[in-house]
């Protein structure tokens, strides 16, 4: 492959946008994804489904401008790339096709994006029960539809789906809401800032009254999650909402109780960190531009810090902009100049963000569950045995790894870290837990893949390996 100066791992808004800045100020960049097209999460498949799928909306259509700025000679892009190791120098270590390999680059933008948060009650490990995210994957790639389906849980993404559903002729059965009149109350506060973000509230507003105005019932405050399944398949979902006992049966229950950043990589990479108490999540450290303390590596979108699509497609160009600069391709003052129009976007973009995450808190019973209820998915460990080996001395993420192996599943602890944090700080309202140390491969591979790699460098304080262990690998080969 022809040498690069940029290498972007992920082609979301920031990505994409990022990569288009930096093709046009004259460097060459390599964009790395999984999936098959550029989009990430928000704008996924969009370049498919031009003119068709309206129930997605005009917002999800408009990142049709996005992929098509990708069309640059000096951009390319590699689909089905997993990044599984990122080294100082900077250099990327990923696997496409069933072959790895290691690219260098002067430098390394982070637009990896956020996951959805986990959402553990009892029976949310049961077939037909999901997150609400992966039902928009559905609709995007797909023809498939949800039916017959429960929306439960809390933030602006319910309300999307919902409409999204309703557009497409397969209302929600109804709205199960854990925020309460408390939380909207407590954002009050912020409404004032929210303001600069006039067009995103009034969005919402649009999709709570479509929800009203297709008759789908809300209930809000609700609690005491528990999902069992019937013989016919079908999911019985019981809570309670406002001092009552309610009972709903469905095909598909979709949970969501808002996104974090997945930090991994940036653990990975050796990125300090910080606790964001208003998200409830730890986000790595950077500046206006997306530097970080690592030479080389920059950070945009919501991989950096919970903001949305407009505001990682703002950060992905600030970012781009500065690498220019680094590079020699801008002077401070230009980059400067031309930030300024990204600057006010993004400003806008994150105004709203204090009143939603004020307005929409995950509740206590999610971020510490009950005893009987499995955090540990991959592993299935329960959070009473989680407590139990708090109580008998283990105080950190690797100490219950180490016991209990929750965190050593494939999810690689995505799944349950944030959970397994709850629950050490739990009682602890003065100890913040950090986020353990994420190691390569951050992404599961293939033994044989990684014998076939090219032998990495030593590291210099290795000690020497007797001649007997010097003799050539045998290649793994895997049935």
């Amino acid at each position: 492959m022809a040498e690069v100066d940029l290498i972007i791992i992920g082609a979301g808004p920031a990505g994409m946008s990022a990569a288009a800045v930096a093709a046009q100020g004259g460097l060459r960049v390599l964009m790395l994804d999984e999936q098959p097209r550029p989009g990430g999460q928000i704008f996924r498949n969009v370049s498919q489904n031009r003119d068709q799928r309206g129930y997605l909306g005009k917002a999800y259509a408009a990142g049709a401008g996005l992929v098509d700025a990708l069309n640059h000679p000096r951009i390319t892009f590699e689909a089905g790339a997993t990044v599984w190791r990122l080294d100082k120098g900077p250099q990327v270590t990923w696997s496409q096709g069933g072959v790895s390999r290691t690219t260098p680059a002067a430098h390394v933008l982070l637009a990896t994006g956020a996951q959805e948060r986990p959402a553990p009650f009892l029976g949310w490990t049961l077939p037909g029960v999901m997150p609400a995210g992966a039902v928009q994957i559905l609709m995007k790639t797909t023809e498939m539809l949800p039916k017959d389906a429960v929306l439960a849980g809390s933030g602006p993404l319910l309300y999307l789906i919902a409409a999204q559903m309703i557009d497409a002729g397969c209302p929600p059965q109804a709205l199960v809401e854990t925020q309460s009149s408390r939380d909207m109350l407590s954002a009050l506060r912020h409404l004032p800032r929210a303001l600069f973000g006039a067009p995103t509230l009034l969005k919402g507003l649009s999709l709570i009254a479509k929800i009203r105005a297709a008759g789908v019932p809300r209930y809000t405050a609700a609690s005491d999650f528990r999902a069992t399944a019937k013989t016919n398949g079908d999911v019985a979902f019981s809570f309670r909402a406002k001092g009552r006992d309610e009972f709903l049966t469905c095909g598909l229950l979709l949970t969501h109780q808002g996104v974090i950043p997945g930090t991994h990589i940036t653990r990975a990479a050796g990125i300090a960190h910080e606790w964001n108490a208003a998200q409830g999540a730890f986000q790595p450290k950077h500046d206006l531009w997306g530097a970080t303390d690592q030479p080389g590596l920059h950070l945009a979108g919501d991989g950096a810090g919970i903001g949305g699509a407009e505001a990682a497609a703002a950060a992905g160009e600030l970012a781009a902009l500065n690498i220019l600069s680094q590079s020699g391709h801008l002077s401070t003052d230009t980059r400067n100049q031309q930030a300024a129009r990204a600057r006010a976007a993004l400003f806008r973009a994150r105004a709203i963000r204090p009143f939603l995450d004020a307005a929409y808190p995950p509740p206590a019973e999610i971020l510490t569950p009950s005893d009987d209820t499995i955090v540990c998915r991959c592993e299935e460990v329960s959070a009473g045995a989680i407590r139990q080996a708090i109580g008998e001395g283990e105080q950190g993420h690797r100490q219950i790894k180490t016991s209990l192996r929750c965190g050593m599943g494939p999810c690689q602890g995505r799944m349950c870290d944030a959970t397994l944090r709850g629950l050490l700080n739990e009682g602890r309202a003065n100890r913040l837990i950090s986020p353990p140390r994420a190691r390569s491969p951050i992404k599961p591979i293939a033994l044989g893949e990684l014998a076939a790699l090219s032998p990495l460098r030593r590291n210099p304080h290795e000690r020497p390996r007797s001649p007997e262990s010097q003799r050539p690998a045998q290649k793994l080969r895997l049935a």
